[in-house]
């Protein structure tokens, strides 16, 4: 019977299954129509050239302007796959020639030819393995296109038979028991080796070059024809999508093409006018970026974004032959964190296997641990930058928007460095504030000497304007009443207005905030506090916490030196949670660490999860409450001893001692595993329920969020 394959012709995401039957994909044209068309469609210079106005934009059907095009994948979509392929080994034989010394010669070319035949057998192999298991042989191969011939040969053979100036692409088949020699059809996923694909990214310019996308295009409206004339069901049925790498020595992309073939004009007589106007009106181009998949010595960057979008559409494009694979994707992306908690297991950092509170045992290592001292020699004492510091009594005068402002201190909140004052407004002496001092501009720069100076004035000036924008108004949160920059004694020979002069005062800026009160340290020191400051204050912090997370900010530095007892005079006594300097914005961000308060998420992943804060806070109640301190001086000692505390129930024990609902709140914050989110809302319901009934006393709700 006649081959119904065009193999003898000479040449120059996956979408979800459909409701088409699985016997195959209806066709409107008949098999002799397409085959005859394909004869004809040999050349891909001709295609480029018809589609060359619409590339430029010339084009009246496109209205005139360039083809936009959508990305074949989201970056949602490679992270998740990221997550699946996490431990997974790809093997690589053949380095990428080094493109710093690359050239046209025929042992640069046949190398190249070689290492991405390597690479795709590599990658094939790595996701069959990874998605299908190893225990089935993997039914593809990878092999050259010829482009007189239209045959495949593994590149060694079309290097030594001299056949390497004609080859075209390089292929993976599915691999053909009755035609070992490989044919059109059974093209799974299509990569083109040129010379000038990153050429666009260094010029800045991510739209690919007219001569490589017709091209492209060209051999993928090859495949899907050739894949409309199998005669097997699950080809036919994959007909109208595929997957085309675009690959140099370093960079690479990959391009979607997927559209209805039976919307194509079998006009015999102009061919590429018809396969032009099928492009341009029924097909749906999506193109990816041009991104980094070897590194410059050659070797495949497995775990970059370059390299999963490539692995990424020889994933999709295996589906579509292989069918769904044994371990699906999210299955083996979910895996993610255990995966991260074994190998904290192997260096001896945390058991793997949770203990049901949401929190991990810490493993004691059985050998020399992974950090070991080392001596070195003893460094250059370099004498610190002077930080400014205010006598009580004095005036500091201040730039608020050119507002000339003064301030007169009355008392040192706390002894930190830097510290915090309390200050008096010199033009309404009835008011007190809380005032703030940074380090000048000219002692960060060479050093960054005060990193903490930086926090608690310029980021949390940022922290707490970003919340007034977005519209938090709370009691429980500081109000910022003045920022701006201090003025300094004698003249100011600054050169302009974003500069300094000479003077170590010169541009130091200054945050002024309100309410004025005592810090929990205090509270605690002078045994102030009780029950009722206890639940008081974990009522007005959640308050807090809560009107942040409305706006997407997390503290990350609650501790008792950060939060304030206000007592006005006029009213009952409340909480406000300070020091928003460390505030979490993005995700990206990460939180400052504390042996004592910090979250076990944020010890363990350098991160916050959604119950960080809260967490936190339980700390700080349980210390204040007279909690037994611990002697930690590592991350792993701090992840022991919580551990061992919530297992054993000693937090809860220690809070019910005090409160039944604050012990309620341990035992919920500890469910919550690091993973859900915080219900606020009943448990301010329930803290302002027990302060009202136990001790008879109302809570101001009125700006509360």
């Amino acid at each position: 019977m006649e081959d119904q394959s065009p193999d003898h012709i000479s040449v120059g995401s996956v979408p979800k299954k459909s409701s088409t039957s699985s016997r195959g994909r209806r066709r409107n044209f008949s098999s002799s129509t397409c085959k005859d068309f394909l004869r004809k469609f040999v050349d891909s210079e001709l295609l480029t050239s018809s589609l060359e106005d619409w590339f430029c934009g010339h084009c009246e059907d496109c209205g005139f302007r360039k083809p936009t095009f959508d990305v074949p994948f989201d970056l949602t979509e490679l992270q998740n796959f990221d997550y699946a392929l996490e431990g997974v080994t790809f093997q690589q034989l053949v380095r990428m020639p080094n493109a710093l010394c690359s050239s046209t010669s025929d042992v640069f070319e046949a190398t190249a030819y070689l290492a991405l035949e390597d690479f795709l057998h590599a990658g094939i192999k790595g996701l069959w393995e990874t998605f299908w298991g190893p225990d089935e042989a993997m039914p593809s191969s990878v092999a050259c296109i010829h482009s007189s011939s239209s045959k495949f040969y593994p590149a060694e053979k079309a290097i030594s038979s001299g056949k390497l100036d004609g080859v075209c692409a390089t292929s993976v088949l599915l691999k053909n028991l009755k035609y070992s020699q490989g044919r059109w059809d059974d093209i799974v996923v299509l990569a083109l080796l040129r010379p000038d694909i990153g050429m666009v990214s260094a010029q800045g310019d991510q739209e690919p070059s007219s001569a490589v996308l017709g091209e492209a295009l060209f051999f993928a409206l090859r495949v899907l024809l050739s894949r409309s004339l199998s005669r097997s069901s699950t080809v036919l049925h994959n007909s109208d999508c595929i997957y085309l790498l675009l690959v140099d020595s370093q960079f690479g992309r990959v391009v979607k093409v997927q559209g209805d073939l039976n919307k194509l004009d079998f006009d015999q007589n102009n061919v590429y006018y018809c396969a032009a106007e099928w492009i341009k009106k029924h097909a749906k181009i999506s193109v990816s970026s041009i991104d980094r998949v070897w590194n410059k010595l050659g070797n495949a960057n497995w775990g970059d974004i370059g390299t999963l979008q490539v692995l990424m559409a020889i994933f999709l494009s295996m589906i579509q032959f292989y069918g769904e694979p044994k371990y699906s994707l999210d299955e083996l992306a979910t895996e993610h964190s255990s995966r991260l908690q074994s190998r904290r297991s192997e260096r001896h950092l945390v058991d793997r296997q949770a203990n049901g509170h949401g929190l991990f045992q810490f493993q004691q290592p059985s050998h020399s641990p992974e950090i070991v001292e080392v001596h070195e020699e003893p460094a250059v004492d370099v004498k610190p930058q002077e930080t400014l510091k205010l006598e009580i009594g004095s005036v500091v005068l201040m730039n608020d928007a050119y507002i000339q402002k003064g301030f007169q201190i009355n008392d040192i909140l706390t002894d930190s460095d830097p510290p915090i004052y309390t200050s008096t407004p010199v033009e309404e002496p009835t008011k007190t504030y809380l005032l703030y001092v940074g380090s000048s501009p000219s002692h960060l720069e060479p050093a960054w000497d005060d990193m903490n100076s930086w926090y608690q004035v310029q980021r949390q000036t940022k922290v707490l304007s970003l919340m007034k924008q977005r519209g938090i108004s709370s009691r429980y949160i500081p109000h910022m009443a003045s920022s701006g920059r201090i003025i300094h004694p004698g003249t100011c020979n600054k050169p302009n207005s974003n500069g300094n002069c000479d003077h170590p005062w010169c541009s130091t800026p200054i945050l002024v905030t309100s309410p004025v009160g005592q810090t929990v340290s205090n509270l605690i020191r002078n045994g102030l506090f009780g029950v009722e400051e206890a639940l008081r204050c974990c009522h007005d912090c959640l308050s807090s916490l809560a009107a942040a997370a409305s706006a997407g900010v997390r503290h990350s530095d609650i501790r008792p030196e950060n939060v304030i007892r206000v007592s006005n005079g006029s009213g009952d006594p409340y909480f406000v949670l300070i020091g928003w300097g460390h505030a979490i914005l993005e995700d990206r961000e990460r939180p400052v660490m504390n042996l004592f308060f910090s979250s076990t998420f944020a010890l363990q992943e350098g991160k916050l999860c959604a119950a960080s804060d809260a967490e936190s806070l339980i700390y700080l109640l349980y210390f204040s409450c007279g909690g037994v301190c611990p002697e930690l001086d590592s991350v792993e000692s701090a992840l022991q001893w919580r551990e061992i505390s919530w297992s054993r129930r000693v937090i809860q024990q220690k809070l019910g001692d005090f409160s039944a609902v604050l012990k309620a709140f341990a035992d919920y914050v500890d469910s919550l595993c690091g993973t859900y989110p915080m219900d606020y809302d009943i448990w301010l319901k329930r803290l302002r329920r027990t302060i009202n009934e136990d001790h008879g006393k109302e809570v101001d709700t009125s700006s509360s969020s």
